[in-house]
């Protein structure tokens, strides 16, 4: 057993021993577990403490937290998101959990386009999870509903990860495109399928009850007040047309912009951009006006940061130290030696998987280990394209897997929520029956057209 691996295990079970046992903060917890994995480095600890901090610092994901933080934090406070949800209950306040149904079919949506769980738990969370609070719906359950639901671009076609394990010669060589879209898509449809019966579950749970007649305006009343709140979309809409589609396209194509500018366009970065900057302009009115005003404004925002601020950086040190410890190498070598039970062989392939998706994104994942969990699970006697789409559902787990996955602290930090109060129902009602889905499927007992 290598090092990497190692201090994997040490890490998650400083976290949750730290949070569950001693009770103490998960911010204390991720700062020591940054430190624990550092030293496993011996002599080059302090090297890879700075480069992790650096890492930490330096990544995109970090500064999108915050950024939506911040636009959470905007909308609410200049009025847009209460007109917004008006509307939004007009239309479906009628139907008990709406707003988690929502969020079940927009993380769908979005996670096709984007691919991303950090960027689909922001932009997806932005909107639903207001929503869901509005409705009554508990804070911790609202952020685990909507980190549990972040993955769910990576279980179905055309995600990114797909083409990630495409892009392997060796599976690409037994398994087409299109026999991979087709088989991802009732693989991914189980995943949606369970979600759909675990929100009902949640409504019943919760007691979520249908708003009452007079709390739900009409729908022409709720649009005539509200219909400028529907301009932060385009906040959204904006950087998928200009990244995504016939227009970027014609963008790539143009000498005078080409493909490195428009591939160089984060939409993590871009959205939380433009919907603050549109709800400061609709909701201009309510913004501060005088010197000290901004100052109380500006410092009820910035309160909110630290918490999330320091999990997500020492989160992302943490995941840097593993990488420099070889875990990836550590998997690989651990996965090739495998002499088991097929049955066995599936179920540790997707442990490994899941555990892995944790601290590192669901690409990075499928970067890493992708190629050797294909191997072993082929060498176990699962389909190719099986094999794959198991691959993908396990992957698919990266979202809500504590204790350090980045659309956790994101989803909780739009709801103001604790994120420790989210780790265990997310292991319970996501990471497990999610896992078990792969299981399931990569056994032939969810079948899948192949």
């Amino acid at each position: 057993m290598g090092i990497g691996f190692i201090a994997l295990i040490v890490f998650i079970l400083l976290i949750i021993g730290w949070t569950t046992i001693l009770k103490r903060s998960i911010g204390e917890a991720m700062i020591i577990g940054f430190i624990v994995t550092a030293l496993f480095g011996g002599t080059n600890a302090l090297n890879m403490m700075w480069d992790g901090i650096v890492f930490g610092a330096t990544n995109e994901v970090l500064f999108a937290a915050l950024a939506f933080v911040f636009m959470a934090y905007v909308i609410d406070k200049t009025g847009i998101i209460t007109l917004l949800i008006n509307i939004l209950n007009s239309l479906l306040g009628r139907i008990p959990g709406g707003p988690a149904h929502v969020d079940t079919a927009s993380s769908t949506l979005f996670g096709l386009i984007s691919g991303s769980g950090s960027g689909n738990a922001a932009t997806t969370g932005s909107v639903t999870i207001p929503w869901m609070i509005k409705s009554k719906w508990p804070r911790e359950v609202s952020a685990t509903i909507c980190a549990g639901n972040a993955g769910l671009g990576i279980a179905l076609p055309p995600s990114s990860s797909m083409f990630i394990l495409l892009g392997f010669a060796p599976i690409a060589a037994v398994v087409s495109e299109g026999d991979l879209y087709f088989a991802l898509l009732i693989g991914g449809s189980y995943q949606i399928l369970y979600r759909v019966i675990l929100t009902f579950w949640f409504v019943k749970k919760h007691n979520i009850q249908t708003l009452k007649g007079e709390e739900i305006a009409p729908l022409r009343k709720s649009f005539i007040m509200g219909w400028k709140s529907l301009f932060i979309f385009f906040g959204i809409l904006i950087p998928l047309t200009v990244t995504i589609g016939p227009l970027a396209e014609s963008l790539m194509a143009n000498p005078k912009i080409g493909e490195d500018a428009i591939d160089s366009i984060s939409l993590l970065v871009w959205v939380p951009i433009l919907i603050t900057s549109i709800s400061m302009i609709i909701g201009y009115k309510k913004l501060p006006k005088s010197f000290s005003e901004w100052n109380t404004f500006l410092h009820g925002a910035t309160s909110k940061f630290s918490v999330i601020g320091v999990l997500l950086l020492f989160a992302f040190a943490a995941s840097e130290n593993l990488k420099q410890l070889g875990l990836s190498k550590d998997l690989t070598s651990m996965l090739a030696i495998l002499n088991l039970p097929s049955w066995l062989i599936i179920v540790i392939v997707g442990a490994l998987i899941v555990l892995v998706a944790g601290p590192l994104s669901g690409t990075a994942t499928l970067t890493a280990i992708g190629l050797v969990a294909f191997t072993a699970l082929v060498s176990a006697g699962v389909h190719p394209t099986v094999a794959v789409v198991a691959i993908l559902m396990f992957a698919s787990t990266e979202g809500a897997s504590p204790p350090s996955s980045a659309p956790i602290f994101i989803a909780s930090g739009i709801a103001q929520a604790e994120p420790g109060k989210t780790f265990s129902p997310l292991i319970f009602y996501y990471v497990i029956p999610v896992f078990l889905i792969g299981v399931l499927i990569a056994m032939g007992i969810l079948p899948l057209p192949v």
